[in-house]
């Protein structure tokens, strides 16, 4: 069941949603809209590998914007922290965003219930595209879950993504045993 305004509400009410700022006017239907912070980021070499560290070079977004190129592999972030304590969040791009060619996730819509954080987004376009700070990029998507959690995902010993961040974070798959 997807919680509509007035159900996002009363879970913002009662803190079981946490959306830092809150805009009121952001929020739809059945959705809340998040916007790109000033901080990207790219890996700093162009092949990567899944068992090492992958580091990532920052770029700051200027106020008359920045070109993302295709073939590119971006990692923006939501200037929206976020918690969820009793709802799945699902992310998805604004159709407006999907309509300029660019995609705000490669695979990770998905969060998990006691997710804390901002959303790191894995930005590709098809062509060039300028984009802008503080632009609306995303909708959250609450899904109610049915029956008591035993492993909340800030609880969790081995979440990898719990530390409180405003920049975007690179994998972190080289901390899995495999």
């Amino acid at each position: 069941m997807i919680l509509t305004d007035k159900k996002i509400l009363e879970a913002i009410e009662t803190k079981e949603i946490i959306i830092e700022p809150f805009n009121r006017a952001k929020l739809g239907t059945n959705s809340y809209d998040v916007h790109l912070s000033k901080f990207l980021a790219v890996y700093e070499n162009k092949e990567l590998d899944a068992k090492k560290h992958n580091t990532i070079k920052e770029i700051v977004i200027p106020e008359d914007g920045y070109v993302i190129q295709p073939g590119t592999l971006y990692l923006g972030v939501t200037e929206e922290y976020t918690e969820t304590h009793n709802s799945v969040p699902f992310l998805e791009g604004k159709s407006s965003i999907g309509r300029l060619g660019i995609d705000i996730h490669a695979t990770a819509g998905k969060g998990d219930v006691g997710f804390c954080n901002t959303w790191t987004l894995e930005i590709s376009c098809v062509q060039p595209v300028r984009i802008y700070a503080g632009m609306p990029i995303g909708q959250l998507i609450y899904f109610k879950v049915e029956g008591d959690i035993e492993n909340y995902y800030n609880k969790k010993a081995n979440a990898k993504y719990t530390a409180r961040t405003i920049k975007p974070v690179e994998s972190m798959m080289w901390k899995n045993k495999f």
